[in-house]
């Protein structure tokens, strides 16, 4: 075969399409990997130690006795799981309809839009019963309307008493820190002033230890200050 001018463009071209070609799969598998690299980080972030926050957005943590953990109830067997924000005791006013946030990043686990007041008899018939320790369903109806959210250093975080959800929660959603879940409200209390009960348990709430058990006030202060980075 006698190669003439116009062979050696097609040649040309050929190899050249190859060249390119080569270079688009390369540059695919670079991608490709970059991706996975990526996917590989942000999975890394999520279980990074963010630190916690506190749920009302300028708040402090509360003073006064009745409104920490370990506090005397007459439920629960006799103690409060959580920090109670209300007016007074926040360092922010404290009021019907505030926003709550997430006090850190993970999965909501629990969004409850239909509690209804019980009658006072009942209300009064529904503490004497949990004297000695409440079931979940009891718990339900004492917290009044609230959000769970699981974060991934197992540990549970639970906002109750809220006037409402934010309307777009659903639990198998994913938050971030900070990201709105709620109204303060005072659902569960029987017309009581407003405010927010704010749990963290570590594993599921009811079953395990809540956070700063067993601590006196000023040891549970001095370690919730920590925890939260409000030193």
């Amino acid at each position: 075969m006698v190669w003439k001018p116009g062979h050696y463009l097609l040649l040309f071209l050929a190899l050249y399409a190859l060249v390119v070609s080569l270079g688009f799969l390369a540059r695919g598998r670079q991608l490709a990997a970059l991706r996975q690299e990526v996917g590989a980080l942000s999975q890394k972030a999520l279980l990074a130690p963010e630190g916690y926050l506190l749920p009302l957005p300028g708040a402090c943590l509360p003073s006064r006795p009745e409104n920490l953990p370990g506090a005397p109830r007459p439920y629960r067997k006799g103690v409060s799981a959580g920090f109670v924000f209300q007016a007074g005791d926040a360092c922010v006013p404290v009021v019907r309809g505030m926003g709550v946030v997430a006090a850190a990043s993970g999965e909501v686990v629990k969004v409850d839009r239909n509690h209804q007041e019980p009658s006072p008899e009942a209300y009064r018939a529904l503490l004497e019963r949990v004297r000695e320790g409440a079931g979940p369903e009891e718990m339900d109806l004492l917290r009044g309307l609230e959000v769970w959210i699981r974060h991934p250093d197992g540990r549970v975080s639970v906002y109750a008493h809220l006037e409402a959800p934010y309307s777009n929660l659903s639990p198998g959603q994913r938050v971030l820190r900070g990201d709105p879940i709620g109204y303060l409200g005072n659902t569960g209390l029987m017309g009581g002033a407003p405010r927010l009960l704010f749990e963290l348990w570590e594993g599921e709430p009811d079953r395990g230890r809540f956070l700063f058990q067993g601590l006196d006030r000023e040891a549970l202060l001095r370690e919730a200050k920590a925890f939260f980075r409000l030193e």
